[in-house]
């Protein structure tokens, strides 16, 4: 924004010269600012400066104008990779989500199979002023008994994400995070939780543009952001999550998991005392 306040400033002092000029240029009236030809000059000298004045500022006012036009063709040529999280209205995303807790008492873990669904609705302008993208979420339980298909979604809860040329911010359950930066660049890192209040974390993008298959689901294009990626002796705190382009999110990885017991040579993953482990993949997308 800064460039192109000064260059509106520049355009305007140009032009404003350039008008000075031509009248000067049809009127003969003696040279703006203070540019006099000597007073040993004759008359025809000073007309010929004069208009020489204004034929200059015509070809600098051209270029500097046809300069601004090229840059600005450039900056729009730019990909930022919005593509990663596109903003349409109506567009969905299904996941399957599998959610296991360990008990630190007995270290035996608990299992939760799900099935949430993402659905764009609507923008509106949220308490920071700014547009948004409300996102309901819904939810429906794994039953052996019974295929996905017969069960109904019922609503979980709504978040919100904030999209610009600059990052996309998402809202969960009342905490914002900056889940993207743009434009979109391998290694390209940034504070996750700048926007809260919670711990530190540097999320860095690990490869782009690269085909994978998720859950069965080919796809062309997708994004790793690595968030968090802290092993020690007795704890593992991970999280990852990949986007792909026209999609969206399509896989959430989260471990936070603890051992007091440590056995050399036996991951951690391995002698889980408590913890979660939180696994989201994309199962379908489509617009309706």
């Amino acid at each position: 924004m800064k460039k192109i306040k000064r260059w509106h400033v520049v355009k305007r002092w140009i032009e404003s010269v350039a008008r000075v000029s031509l009248r000067s240029f049809y009127t003969l009236d003696p040279i703006p600012f203070n540019l006099q030809p000597s007073t040993l000059m004759s008359n025809n000298t000073a007309r010929y400066y004069s208009r020489m004045h204004v034929v200059f500022m015509l070809v600098l006012l051209f270029s500097v104008s046809s300069c601004r036009k090229k840059e600005e063709e450039s900056v729009a040529a730019i990909d930022l990779g919005k593509a990663y999280y596109p903003e349409t209205l109506g567009k969905f995303v299904v996941y399957d989500v599998d959610s296991t807790w360990y008990n630190e008492l007995t270290f035996q873990p608990t299992t939760v199979k799900y099935r949430i669904k993402e659905k764009f609705t609507q923008v509106f302008t949220d308490n920071e002023n700014k547009p948004a993208i409300r996102i309901e979420r819904y939810i429906k339980l794994f039953n052996p008994a019974k295929p996905y298909d017969s069960i109904p979604y019922t609503i979980k809860d709504v978040w919100q994400a904030n999209v610009s040329d600059k990052s996309v911010e998402v809202v969960e359950e009342n905490i914002r995070y900056v889940k993207l930066v743009f434009p979109i660049k391998e290694g390209q890192t940034w504070k996750g939780n700048v926007r809260n209040t919670l711990s530190e974390r540097t999320y860095k993008i690990e490869y782009s543009d690269r085909s994978e298959n998720i859950n069965g689901v080919a796809l062309n294009q997708v994004l790793s952001v690595k968030q968090i990626d802290f092993p020690t002796l007795i704890s593992y705190q991970y999280e990852q999550e990949k986007y792909a382009k026209g999609v969206g999110l399509v896989y959430r990885e989260i471990k936070d998991i603890y051992s007091n017991t440590v056995v050399a040579g036996v991951p951690i993953e391995n002698r889980i005392e408590k913890g979660i482990i939180y696994i989201q993949k994309l199962v379908s997308y489509g617009q309706e």
